[in-house]
């Protein structure tokens, strides 16, 4: 399975420059296997996204902004949803990804 983050790398937006970077970041620190989906120099990405990223999460305006955050094809969430997932640590499962080993919070080694 491969997360998918669509970006805009030519982007005038500083904020979205910077959410953009920190969800990178984050999965690059993590070693989560990530493709980064351009979406202002590719229009096949750009017409994949919006048409993928369900009603309910679309803006008023209808048009998504990236970064918008997908496992193969199913819908992740937008920036948003990932740093509430961050905090909550409920990245994994946000990602539709299984834990590393390890990372489980019920895990007791031995003493």
């Amino acid at each position: 399975m491969v997360i998918k983050v669509f970006v805009a790398t030519s982007s005038g937006s500083t904020a979205i420059k910077k959410k953009q970077q920190e969800v990178v970041g984050f999965l690059e620190a993590n070693k989560i296997d990530f493709q980064q989906m351009d979406i202002a120099g590719d229009e096949d990405n750009r017409k994949w996204m919006r048409e993928n990223v369900p009603g309910e999460k679309k803006p008023q305006n209808g048009i998504p902004l990236p970064p918008q955050i997908f496992n193969e094809e199913r819908y992740c969430g937008d920036f948003e949803s990932f740093f509430s997932a961050k905090e909550e640590n409920i990245i994994y499962s946000f990602l539709g990804l299984a834990p590393p080993p390890g990372t489980k919070a019920c895990y007791h080694g031995s003493s």
